[in-house]
């Protein structure tokens, strides 16, 4: 055994590791660089000025602010704090060299603390202390930012005529970096940061790998994608949702829609003929997906029925395209096996539980973070309502020989159909409260957190409290998931019908695969904890707001007023809980006044 501690010391020397990781990250970034100039058909010069842009502007306002935040924490806080005493003592055993030495109250892998180990040695730091390990998140929060905007920009560069990255995608990757539960713990010693910055880069090299015209693809970015996979379930174990289901999901869907489409038409006379239509043509490739604004429910139903037939006609062809997402499968399902669990070390307070609820938790906290987000759609809305109750839809003198001119149709449900889903929402969200609300000890014994009075006020208060919630997680859903449409801003033009216009130009908005396979990602890392917490809804959180597209402005301006909005949200929110984390700090008592946990201070947080 000591004899392998002395190779991996030997591997995490500085001199050896600078040069490896150098010639690592060189090799990938020519090859990266190279294959998107020739991909995009743009100029070496105009793709690295791009690239300077992408990687390099999100950066400096993370890092900067990122920098403040760890010296007030390191000045107020220079001991361990709550979670961060069982992870820095074991990334202090790690940098003693002692690798197989294991606290068993630690539940996740050990991959923060070997990169933390080698970013420190690479970065010339002689000691493994709390500010040394600390400072490791600030910077790779500022490469979270850097990597959440190539996502935005590869996403943008998906459509018709987008060739640089836009002022949309550098401003979205700074508020994604500032996302309140995110950037909380870039001053302080946790997992959840690496773990979202690699999450990223598995979804930023697919993104290279299913974009169009992409030569990315190829059995060495397989095997380098099979690397990020792996390197993703080192930060945590639920990752493996997010870069098997949903990145192999995503994938699989392209491995369809890169199939020879046929284009016939045959003559169609009974419904049966509508659906042998329709099925053949999914198992061409031909797939019922449309972007989400164009989409009705019932569009959903067929892009999952389609996708599944496509998938299974075309099995061979799908599973070709996917297999470095099932290596990484398999290679998780291994270690399930090896280790008796998901879970490492305490597995007895993280049994996996049915826990439906939290899919109506999530969408509160997305309205309150993102509250600026849901203006326009809260404008847009009203806007509607107020041209239907004021006008009514205006006839067209028609020409001599023409058509009386109908109205323009707009992709809205009608009134009965929003009033059967309105309905079957609130029942399901009213049956998911009423038999599946769980309450996990963790949350009513830990009052430094921030979910503890939340469920305090709100689900402890019995099942009416409980129940008069339902349609805030209802309104809350509907405004995230419209959040998706690229919307005409309120101050545009009204249709004959009263209505704003939906659309102004082609859809930027996401398809309805993308949305439903993201539902259904997020569905599967939360509906197994029992336990709430705002951190497990750092990634669907993150993953959402990459897909909202830019708003569609009468004048084009460098900076989105709402973009802007949602970062002065943002610095307000991280000010208030830094300000409450470093100068309202209690003491735990008892009954009778007496001081517990050994007198040692508590401070609240996420």
């Amino acid at each position: 055994m000591s004899s392998v501690n002395e190779h991996i010391d030997f591997l995490l020397t500085p001199n050896v590791l600078r040069a490896t990781v150098g010639a690592a990250v060189l090799g990938l970034t020519l090859c990266t660089h190279l294959a998107t100039t020739k991909a995009r058909g743009q100029t070496l010069w105009g793709s690295t000025k791009q690239c300077v842009q992408t990687y390099t502007l999100p950066v400096l306002i993370p890092a900067c602010l990122g920098w403040l935040w760890l010296q007030l924490v390191n000045k107020t806080v220079p001991e361990p704090y709550l979670d961060e005493f069982f992870h820095i003592p074991q990334a202090q055993v790690y940098c003693e060299g002692r690798y197989f030495d294991w606290d068993d109250k630690i539940t996740t892998p050990p991959g923060l603390y070997v990169l933390s180990i080698i970013w420190a040695r690479l970065a010339g730091y002689t000691d493994c202390s709390a500010d040394t390990l600390r400072a490791f998140n600030v910077f790779v929060i500022s490469c979270t930012a850097a990597v959440a905007g190539a996502c935005r920009s590869a996403i943008e560069d998906s459509q018709p005529g987008r060739q640089s990255s836009s002022a949309y995608s550098l401003h979205t990757a700074v508020n994604i970096a500032l996302f309140p539960v995110l950037f909380f713990f870039s001053g302080l010693y946790y997992t959840d940061v690496l773990s979202t910055c690699i999450v990223l880069l598995c979804y930023l090299n697919h993104l290279g790998r299913t974009g169009q015209g992409s030569s990315r693809r190829s059995v060495l970015n397989d095997l380098y994608t099979v690397f990020l996979g792996v390197l993703a379930l080192f930060m945590r174990q639920t990752n493996v949702f997010w870069v098997v289901v949903y990145m192999g999901g995503l994938e699989a869907i392209q491995a369809i829609r890169d199939l020879p489409v046929s284009h016939k038409s045959p003559r169609m006379d009974t419904w049966i003929d509508h659906v042998k239509l329709f099925t053949s043509r999914s198992s061409s490739g031909a797939i019922h997906d449309p972007s989400l604004d164009e989409a009705w429910p019932e569009d959903l139903v067929l892009c999952v029925v389609s996708i599944g037939i496509a998938a299974i006609a075309n099995l061979g062809t799908v599973l070709k395209r996917v297999y470095p997402h099932i290596i990484t499968m398999a290679l998780f399902a291994g270690f399930v096996a090896w280790n008796g669990g998901v879970v490492l070390g305490d597995k007895s307070n993280h049994v996996a539980t049915l826990h439906l609820a939290q899919m109506l938790y999530i969408w509160p906290l997305f309205a309150f973070f993102s509250a600026p987000l849901f203006l326009p759609q809260a404008l847009h809305v009203l806007q509607c309502v107020l041209g239907r109750l004021s006008s009514k839809p205006a006839k067209v003198p028609a020409k001599k020989g023409q058509k009386q001119e109908q109205p323009a149709k707009h992709n809205y449900p009608g009134i009965g159909l929003s009033a059967v889903l309105l309905v079957l929402s609130l029942g399901i969200a009213a049956v998911i409260v009423r038999f599946n609300t769980i309450i996990h000890p963790f949350t009513l014994a830990d009052n430094r957190h921030y979910m503890f009075y939340i469920f305090r006020y709100t689900i402890l208060k019995g099942n009416t409290v409980r129940l008069a919630l339902v349609p805030v997680y209802v309104l809350c859903a509907v405004l995230s998931w419209t959040a998706l449409y690229r919307l005409a801003p309120a101050t545009s033009k009204t249709s004959k019908t009263g209505a704003p216009a939906r659309r102004l130009s082609p859809s930027t908005s996401p398809r309805a695969s993308t949305v439903i396979l993201l539902l259904l990602t997020t569905t599967l890392s939360l509906v197994t904890a029992p336990l709430v917490e705002p951190r497990y809804f750092i990634l669907p959180w993150v993953f959402w707001r990459l897909l909202v597209p830019q708003r569609m402005n009468a004048r084009r301006t460098a900076l989105d007023w709402v973009l802007g909005l949602e970062t002065i949200w943002f610095l307000a929110v991280n000010a208030a809980t830094m300000y409450i984390f470093l100068t309202r700090p209690f003491y735990w008592r008892s009954e009778d006044g007496t001081v517990l946990d050994g007198g040692n201070v508590q401070r609240f947080m996420w």
